[in-house]
């Protein structure tokens, strides 16, 4: 009985390794498979999208926590030109916490070796570097990696995402220098129509507006496209998504932190708008035209209690 007993074991532990093997090779070819699909479909939209590279010097990762700067073009051929968003999202990979922070274009800041102006121009003086330093210098944030995106990959990435569209409850209607007339209330837009709600800001409320909507977009993006997007599809569609942008994200961080969104396991996106409340005003500077005049201490100390961990 004992020695039957053994036997039995033995042949439970050759299916146990049995099926651990099995799975082993499956998930070697299916994440070959997917490292394949991730490769193709990100030269694919690299040729179509002809983003150019740009110098970063981001600062070294320390700890769980990622900041990326998130930048939007309005580059128009050969012209860079200014900023239109610019933003820094933050992550922390242990607690799963997404944090977004906007900063208004028309922030009257110090640009490091080009003296006061609207923090938009940063990028037009010295590209993503130069804003990153901005940000640093005025701030206290040390972003890693950098993203540009502009408006004509911006839609394809929505696209992308959510071929059949992204609800959206719109604040208000919308027709006034803008391409697409927009209904206020729900409703499903495509890429070319969430830039244009994304972008509005032909009413009283001007950028804080804009900015708003700007981050509601974004939250529906993470809520209805990226948690929505299939396991199996995940490497095909992000490589279409990092091949419309300009970036110096590793393939392994965007691989890992993406999934952390597909499996829906990060929390709710925090956001905030920078100027914060009662710390700003509007000003008009030769040179500069209508800013945004704020108090950088009380803004740099809102901005770290906010993306402390």
């Amino acid at each position: 009985m004992a020695r039957h007993a053994e036997k039995k074991k033995v042949r439970k532990g050759r299916v146990f390794v049995s099926i651990l093997l099995l799975l082993l090779v499956i998930a070697v070819v299916l994440g070959g498979i997917g490292f394949f699909q991730y490769q193709a479909s990100l030269k694919k939209a690299e040729k179509a999208s002809q983003m150019k590279s740009f110098e970063f010097n981001g600062a070294k990762q320390d700890g769980n926590s990622v900041n990326i700067l998130f930048i939007g073009s309005d580059s128009r051929g050969a012209d860079q030109g200014r900023s239109d968003s610019l933003m820094i999202a933050h992550y922390n990979k242990k607690t799963k916490q997404p944090k977004l922070v906007s900063l208004m274009r028309d922030t009257y800041v110090d640009i490091p070796g080009h003296g006061k102006n609207k923090i938009n121009a940063a990028y037009s003086y010295g590209g993503p570097d130069l804003v990153r330093k901005t940000v640093k210098e005025n701030f206290g944030i040390d972003c890693q990696y950098y993203v540009v995106t502009n408006f004509e990959s911006f839609a394809k990435i929505i696209d992308t995402l959510a071929p059949n569209g992204i609800e959206i409850d719109a604040e208000k209607d919308m027709s006034e220098n803008i391409d697409v007339a927009i209904k206020a209330g729900k409703q499903k837009m495509n890429g070319h129509t969430l830039l244009q709600y994304a972008r509005f800001r032909h009413d009283a409320e001007g950028d804080f507006g804009r900015v708003r909507r700007q981050q509601q977009v974004l939250t529906a993006v993470k809520e209805q496209a990226v948690t929505a997007t299939s396991v199996f599809k995940f490497p095909s569609v992000l490589g279409t998504v990092q091949g419309y942008t300009s970036t110096d994200l590793p393939t392994s961080l965007v691989l890992k932190t993406g999934m952390d969104f597909v499996l829906g396991r990060t929390d709710e996106l925090k956001t905030l708008t920078v100027p914060v409340k009662d710390t700003w005003e509007n000003q008009r500077i030769a040179g500069a035209g209508a800013v945004l005049r704020v108090d950088i201490s009380a803004n740099r100390k809102a901005v770290e209690a906010f993306l402390k961990d």
